[in-house]
């Protein structure tokens, strides 16, 4: 065990928070420290020095992303043990949530080397306190997988977690993450979050299905969705019920399968039960 306190420590680490859009967020207590450091590690120079310069700081900045991190953090680990104030700042939001520098924190952990964090915004809360779904208890997941198999299976783990749960995801990747999501986990509620605090911010609410529908050209910039926890069913479905659903679905156009899958996804009903329904349409 460790009992670490900050302030009073030989050495110590500052995690630097930076704005998720709007570079006016970059608050007053964040200059201060990194005005006071010796050296910048960062995950991108070239972002870091241009948001120092509109702070109007110039410092010495150093690169730790994630195809670097073990040998840039062995590497702070000996500046900072050498007296050198070191901070560390992502490209944007906390350092750490879903970006690099846990490597560096559990190594300075190891060394002896207290580890504070100067807030700052954060996507992941911006996005849940604006959305429709459930405050108390959330699960933050960050991007989930490139890949269709292994997104889905992923998936397939958090289908029953009842928690409001947030995901990050690419512009480029959304059309495919919504489909997996309504694929796995039926038709939920969700809100997708864009542009954070930008010119361009907008809040999209509504059914995973809904969202399906949207223009994806329109959609652009760094996303978060939210999406409302499993809700066990607790309306009892019986076949004339079933029929019914299904027969809404088939005249939207959908096939026989696609509307087997929809309201079993949509109502939570086993699919195997809702196949025998459809067959007595015939």
């Amino acid at each position: 065990m460790k009992r670490v306190k900050s302030f009073s420590s030989k050495y110590l680490l500052y995690l630097v928070a930076t704005p998720i859009g709007n570079l006016k967020e970059m608050n007053p207590r964040a200059i201060e420290v990194i005005s006071d450091c010796d050296l910048v590690a960062c995950e991108d120079t070239r972002v870091a020095k241009k948001l120092l310069s509109l702070c109007g700081i110039s410092k010495d900045c150093i690169s730790l992303h994630e195809h670097n991190e073990v040998e840039a953090s062995d590497k702070v680990v000996s500046l900072i043990k050498d007296g050198k104030k070191v901070v560390y700042m992502s490209d944007a939001g906390y350092p750490l949530v879903s970006d690099p520098g846990n490597i560096l924190v559990k190594k300075c952990i190891d060394n002896d080397i207290a580890v504070s964090c100067v807030n700052g915004s954060s996507a992941l809360l911006d996005s849940l306190v604006t959305s429709a779904q459930d405050k108390d208890h959330f699960l933050f997941y960050g991007f989930l997988s490139a890949k269709k198999s292994a997104r889905d299976k992923e998936l397939a783990k958090l289908k029953e977690v009842p928690y409001t749960i947030i995901f990050y995801e690419a512009p480029h990747r959304i059309e495919e993450c919504l489909h997996s999501i309504y694929e796995v986990l039926g038709d939920r509620n969700i809100t997708l979050s864009r542009e954070l605090t930008k010119i361009n911010e907008e809040c999209i609410y509504g059914k995973v299905s809904e969202l399906l529908d949207l223009d994806f050209s329109s959609i652009i910039g760094e996303i978060v969705l939210v999406l409302e926890g499993y809700q066990e069913n607790e309306v009892i479905f019986d076949d004339e019920k079933i029929r019914d659903l299904l027969l809404e679905s088939l005249q939207k156009g959908r096939s026989k399968k696609d509307a087997v899958e929809h309201v079993s996804k949509t109502y939570n009903i086993k699919k195997n039960h809702v196949y025998e329904v459809m067959n007595t349409l015939d």
